[in-house]
């Protein structure tokens, strides 16, 4: 049975995102960070609820995230610290990706990457946890021989979110 370049790409992508999960569920933040692009952005748009006839339900303006490196370097730091009130104790996360479709994407050495995110978070010995669910839409372009996360933005399925902070990683 031979391998397509089309299945080791697939393959090289499922094992980049599995690490991801992996690094942010273990908080190896710093690790995490090096596989990102230095010209990064994560955005998680805020979504509304409108009519079907309308244009988009997510807003272009506003969101719950817009960061670039500087900024993702910044906020993981910060998680890392023992002085952040909404992060001690630590949430324990469990990233779930699934549905994983690839597509050409425009910039050179770059894939378009959907796929499906669940992530459970649970916060010291309390019986109460968040959900969050969304589609994650990704540019990974290869650095070097390596994978390396270039854009992202998670269409979160809720419109209000139930969570008292969104203190973590999606």
């Amino acid at each position: 049975m031979s391998v397509t370049g089309v299945d080791v790409t697939y393959r090289e992508i499922v094992e980049f995102l599995m690490r991801e999960a992996e690094l942010l569920d273990d908080r190896r933040f710093e690790e995490w960070m090096e596989i990102l692009t230095e010209d990064i952005y994560y955005r998680v748009p805020i979504r509304t609820s409108r009519e079907r006839d309308e244009a988009s339900e997510f807003l272009a303006e506003s969101a719950w995230f817009s960061e670039n490196w500087k900024a993702l370097q910044m906020r993981t730091k910060r998680l890392a610290s023992k002085g952040t009130l909404s992060e001690d104790p630590p949430s324990r996360t469990r990233h779930f990706i699934s549905n994983i479709r690839l597509r050409e994407a425009s910039g050179p050495n770059e894939i378009a990457v959907k796929s499906n995110l669940l992530v459970y978070r649970s916060r010291g010995d309390s019986v109460q946890y968040d959900l969050f669910s969304g589609e994650r839409r990704d540019v990974l372009r290869r650095v070097n021989g390596s994978w390396k996360l270039a854009r992202r933005d998670i269409l979160l399925d809720q419109a209000v979110l139930g969570a008292q902070d969104l203190s973590i990683i999606l």
